[in-house]
């Protein structure tokens, strides 16, 4: 069984490239891949499930709903890109929505899977700003705007989040090793994956004499990156 994890396609019709890398990574997968997690940020950003077809996402959902219906199964872990995902995406698509973090078995590994964002606690402005976009007051207000004006304001709140990271360092916008160890510990895993900080990489060290892993998924923005577990095997792909 192969199992292939991916983050931070960040799919837009400004950046076809991106897109068509994604397609052939599908059709790659073809009799090859079982299970395939996308740990976020799959598009540059979602406003509602009624306005895909407005953003110019149909092919990307026909070519997710073609491998679904093949017979791979994917899995789909809210970004803070896409957090707006919901169920008449998965039931055009086949994807089926998992709670972040979720854990999985992989051998004899417990594997806890996330997109990354809670984990960057440094970055305080971020952290607000996901607590309040996260709300259920503040989703049902925006989903209560039309799709223009959902547009516009998805475009504010890029540019605005673009210009604030100008001004971070790399080190403020990376996950804080206390939040990746409480959420290694709480779920008792050995292993984590997670997107979101755009810097792929394998990080190991001990935790309670234990040794951990954290496998760091790359972005799409020029190359296909991704992480494929296969007999026991992880083999990360920046």
């Amino acid at each position: 069984m192969t199992v292939a994890f991916i983050s931070d396609l960040h799919l837009t019709p400004e950046r076809p490239n991106s897109t068509i890398l994604f397609e052939e990574f599908l059709r790659a997968t073809e009799g090859i891949v079982e299970d395939l997690y996308i740990l976020g940020d799959l598009f540059e950003y979602w406003i509602g499930d009624d306005a895909g077809e407005q953003l110019g996402h149909q092919r990307i959902e026909k070519a997710l709903k073609q491998t679904t219906d093949r017979g791979t199964n994917i899995f789909f872990i809210h970004g803070n890109r896409d957090f707006l995902i919901g169920s008449d995406f998965a039931n055009r698509t086949g994807c089926r929505i998992l709670p972040d973090p979720t854990v999985i078995i992989l051998g004899d590994n417990r594997v806890v899977l996330s997109h990354g964002d809670s984990l960057c606690t440094d970055d305080i402005e971020h952290q607000n700003a996901r607590d309040q976009m996260l709300s259920s007051k503040w989703k049902v207000a925006f989903l209560d705007k039309s799709i223009e004006d959902r547009v516009h304001t998805a475009k504010q709140l890029r540019s605005h989040s673009e210009k604030s990271k100008q001004k971070k360092s790399m080190e403020i916008m990376d996950v804080t090793q206390a939040e990746v160890e409480k959420m290694i510990m709480e779920h008792q895993a050995d292993i984590m994956i997670h997107g979101h900080t755009h810097r792929p990489g394998i990080h190991e060290f001990k935790l309670d004499s234990k040794r951990i892993k954290r496998y760091v998924l790359g972005d799409w923005y020029t190359q296909k990156s991704s992480l494929t577990y296969n007999n026991n095997t992880f083999l990360l792909k920046k």
